[in-house]
């Protein structure tokens, strides 16, 4: 872990850092800063893990640090040092991980430095799984999840020709010939892809693929064939929307 020190007083930060070198080895000093200007432009070049900040300054209280991060993340812990109690609400209120009074207890220094790291780890966690949440949403524009008995298929919205109600169940048909059975409704799937316009729902019981449209039978009433030859009726009550689609599209 890396930390830097805020603190208007030369010899506050002396034993700090003396304390740290000493017992923790864990953490690094990057920097320091005799006032909260410096130390936001040292935080912003260095961008710690941990600040240390003194709250009794000139000029800034330490307690204003969060005014220069208004649009900016705050992705360091903050461990508050003051010889005043007077402060520890207050610090507590801005989600300081910790607040140490001076002269600094080592026990107390090690209690604060143990419940950052925690923090720290977490942070990191989430990072990684806002990370992974994006690669899914990027994946899911182009793919869609089918629960399979044996686990999940990612399957491109490209490569499915239609889905059909079976009951509370639905098929699956594959441009690669198979079929897969996938124990969620029709209207999981329709629900799923209602902002997909390749996917066009001829019949209450059918999903198509468009792309996928091969011939259009009128023969008592209207059915669509597809590529894999399989017939699809439609619905009258879509008959006409359908065909007003088929006059503006092709």
């Amino acid at each position: 872990m890396n930390a830097i020190i805020i603190d208007d007083e030369n010899k506050a930060r002396s034993v700090l850092r003396a304390l740290i070198e000493e017992e923790h080895p864990e953490v690094t000093i990057l920097g320091e800063a005799s006032n909260l200007v410096e130390g936001v432009a040292v935080i912003k070049a260095n961008l710690p893990d941990i600040v240390f900040l003194d709250i009794e300054m000139p000029e800034h209280s330490g307690l204003e640090i969060l005014s220069f991060f208004k649009d900016e993340p705050i992705s360091f812990q903050i461990i508050f040092t003051t010889a005043y109690n007077q402060y520890a609400i207050e610090a507590l209120k801005l989600s300081a991980i910790d607040y140490l009074l001076k002269p600094i207890d080592e026990d107390e220094l090690k209690g604060a430095i143990a419940k950052a790291e925690i923090a720290i780890n977490e942070n990191k966690v989430n990072f990684r799984l806002k990370n992974i949440e994006k690669a899914f949403q990027q994946l899911s524009l182009n793919k869609i999840a089918l629960e399979i008995p044996k686990g999940i298929m990612f399957v491109a919205h490209e490569d499915i020709l239609l889905f059909e109600a079976d009951g509370v169940y639905t098929k699956v048909y594959l441009q690669n010939g198979k079929t897969e059975l996938i124990t969620k409704t029709l209207k999981y799937f329709t629900d799923q892809l209602v902002d997909k316009p390749i996917f066009y729902k001829p019949h209450r019981s059918y999903l198509i693929n468009l792309k996928y449209m091969s011939r259009l039978v009128k023969k008592d009433s209207y059915h669509l064939v597809l590529e894999n030859n399989k017939t699809i009726p439609i619905a009258r009550d879509k008959k006409e929307e359908f065909l007003q689609l088929v006059k503006k599209m092709f």
